[in-house]
């Protein structure tokens, strides 16, 4: 009973045919920069009462779950998807040369074996691409772990024993007994 239109929300960015022109001259900015779009319900009651205009967005943004993968991580992977890919397509192919008994079957296999190792050298790789950048750069934590917070005391007390440490040796050159007053 009702129609449903896309119209600008309040705060929201729609989808508008001047939208749409400006997004074909600027690529870059426009429908697709992850600006959420609205539709606007419009019902119109069955006793003739006034319509109700109902906006609710599209979609709802919410944040990720997990954290990005890091650059040389996410590299690897990507390197191994690939090469697991290729190495599944020529698996294929030899079997179905061989189905066909033609001669490319041989250099097929032989191939597929290469791919293999190959594939097994890609997921090797990232596994210790993964465990470098964590040895590297230590366990991603969150500002609340414990870890952290751990971290942040052994530096305190490091440095309270540094400063106490260059007391004591600035006293001990100024000839004092040892003693920062008297008891």
């Amino acid at each position: 009973m009702g129609t449903v239109e896309r119209r600008v929300a309040p705060g929201d960015g729609a989808a508008t045919p001047e939208r749409a022109a400006r997004s074909a001259q600027a690529p870059d900015r426009g429908l697709l920069t992850g600006e959420s779009v609205a539709v606007e319900e419009r019902r119109i009651l069955p006793r003739g009462d006034e319509e109700r205009v109902h906006y609710r967005p599209l979609w709802i943004e919410e944040p990720a779950r997990r954290r990005r993968l890091p650059d040389p991580v996410r590299t690897a992977a990507v390197r191994a998807v690939l090469i697991i890919a290729v190495t599944l397509l020529q698996a294929m192919v030899a079997f179905l040369c061989t189905l066909a008994g033609s001669w490319l079957a041989f250099p097929m296999v032989l191939s597929s074996v290469a791919s293999t190792i190959a594939a097994t050298w890609g997921v090797l790789d990232v596994w210790v691409t993964r465990q470098v950048w964590n040895q590297r750069n230590g366990v991603i934590s969150v500002p609340s772990s414990t870890a952290r917070s751990l971290r942040r005391e052994r530096r305190r007390a490091r440095r309270e024993a540094r400063a106490a440490q260059r007391t004591q040796e600035r006293i001990r050159r100024r000839g004092g007994s040892g003693q920062l007053s008297h008891p």
